[in-house]
């Protein structure tokens, strides 16, 4: 028996015909029609789906190679009363016009922003230990794999650089602050009495010194 876990919810088949892809089982066997077939080949990128969070072409993936992985599609990510920043951000920026391909791209886009996080670098990273995801030709070539025939690249390319902006610093302002309360309440775990006053320089004290004995002269 296949089970496929998709957008946290499990789908059990017993009779799967095992050439059908992940874009077909979807669409035709579950009526999740978000994931969308504009090629076929694997070269468009509209039926892009994430798989344990990784993006990947769905029209050439088989089903049963899925049987127990995290499967999420645009669904999962947000409906349009819950929408991910990311979708707002798509909205807020004029990010599509006809809309056949922007479930992939926001999947790809979503998957993208972990990438970054995670200091993944492209084939235009320069820097290989420390890319700079918020470059433009950063972006523009991490979405290669996703086309859009309206020709939305430029607010496509914005809204991605809106919200990653703002999850790189809020996490920047976090890491921040927990280095500040970690230097703050930093100790050494050895124990020393403080130093005394000859070792610190200073003159004994008028109570410190020693009583003149009876007898002594003056």
């Amino acid at each position: 028996m296949l089970t496929l876990t998709i957008n946290k919810q499990d789908y059990q088949f017993d009779t799967l015909d095992p050439r059908t892809t992940l874009l077909d089982v979807c669409r035709h066997h579950l009526q999740i029609t978000g994931p969308k077939k504009g090629c076929d080949h694997g070269q468009c990128g509209a039926c892009t789906m994430l798989i344990n969070g990784r993006r990947i072409n769905s029209c050439l993936a088989l089903a049963v190679m899925h049987d127990g992985d995290d499967i999420t599609t645009i669904e999962g990510i947000g409906m349009p009363d819950s929408l991910s920043d990311l979708q707002q951000a798509f909205k807020d920026h004029d990010a599509f016009q006809c809309g056949y391909c922007t479930p992939g791209q926001i999947c790809s886009a979503t998957a993208l922003i972990d990438e970054i996080k995670q200091n993944w670098p492209s084939y235009v990273t320069t820097d290989l230990q420390q890319p700079d995801g918020l470059l433009v030709q950063e972006i523009s070539e991490r979405m290669s794999g996703n086309l859009c025939r309206c020709s939305a690249y430029p607010n496509i390319i914005k809204a991605i650089h809106q919200v990653l902006s703002e999850q790189l610093s809020d996490e920047s302002s976090v890491s921040n602050n927990l280095a500040s309360a970690n230097s703050e309440s930093t100790v050494s775990g050895i124990w020393s009495p403080p130093p005394s006053e000859t070792q610190l320089g200073k003159q004994p004290t008028a109570q410190s010194k020693s009583s003149k004995t009876k007898g002594e002269r003056s």
